[in-house]
């Protein structure tokens, strides 16, 4: 009977080790951080990578075609009247913006697209580097707004820009826009300036990170919380096994 008991605790202690090793292995690799949390060295995962750069590209791929089939059926900006799908309040009519956000700014479009391009750096460095892109939200959020960027970028760049008549110089930084939406005889909305699906895009990221920033406790359970609970109920489960 003496023999059978360090047979019994060896038992015992090998469960707990390999528990131990099982729970270490959670918090070391899945175990998601909080937004915000730079400092954590816990991994981001894969699928954050996916839905980043899936939105990023198909973002700006919808734009660039849109803005190609739309000045290709409908001419430069002049050429043709408004396309109106609803009478009077929205509509497609090719425009060329050579500033920024309402025409602010007109003329710096290089200066634009250098901006551009750092934010598209920084926009990287937070999500994988400082580890931002555990939050599905953050993710999907900066996604969007990473699509609109290299939307407009192109256009900033004078990559769409052709030296031909009816293509003006101020042009060749300027960026595309077709979509019209007008509120006769309410002010600033008749019409509003006209904008790009790269624009909807930066609109609803920004939108996004405004929520996140005024009711961020209302994104707790969002994926990454759903999974963080998953995977603590992972050990006990393996206990149960063993």
């Amino acid at each position: 009977m003496d023999g059978s008991k360090p047979t019994t605790e060896q038992s015992l202690q090998g469960r707990d080790a390999s528990n131990a090793g099982a729970t270490g292995r959670i918090d070391s690799t899945d175990s998601p951080i909080p937004t915000g949390n730079p400092t954590s060295k816990s991994l981001v995962p894969r699928s954050r990578l996916i839905l980043f750069l899936s939105l990023a590209i198909l973002g700006a791929i919808a734009d660039l075609w849109s803005k190609s089939f739309i000045f290709s059926w409908r001419g430069l900006p002049g050429e043709k009247d408004i396309w109106w799908i609803v009478d009077g309040y929205f509509g497609i009519e090719t425009a060329v913006n050579i500033g920024a956000v309402f025409g602010l700014g007109a003329g710096k479009g290089t200066i634009f697209a250098a901006f551009s391009i750092i934010a598209a750096i920084g926009i990287c460095v937070w999500l994988f580097w400082f580890k931002a892109a555990v939050s599905l939200w953050l993710t999907t959020a900066l996604g969007l707004i990473s699509g609109g960027i290299i939307g407009n970028l192109y256009d900033r760049l004078g990559l769409w820009w052709v030296d031909e008549p009816g293509y003006f110089m101020e042009w060749q930084s300027g960026v595309r826009d077709w979509i019209l939406f007008k509120i006769p005889g309410v002010p600033f909305f008749d019409p509003w300036p006209n904008f790009n699906i790269a624009d909807s895009l930066l609109v609803v990221g920004a939108g996004m990170l405004l929520y996140q920033s005024f009711f961020p406790g209302n994104l707790a359970e969002t994926g990454e919380d759903k999974k963080s609970s998953g995977d603590k109920n992972e050990p006990e489960s393996n206990s149960l096994k063993a």
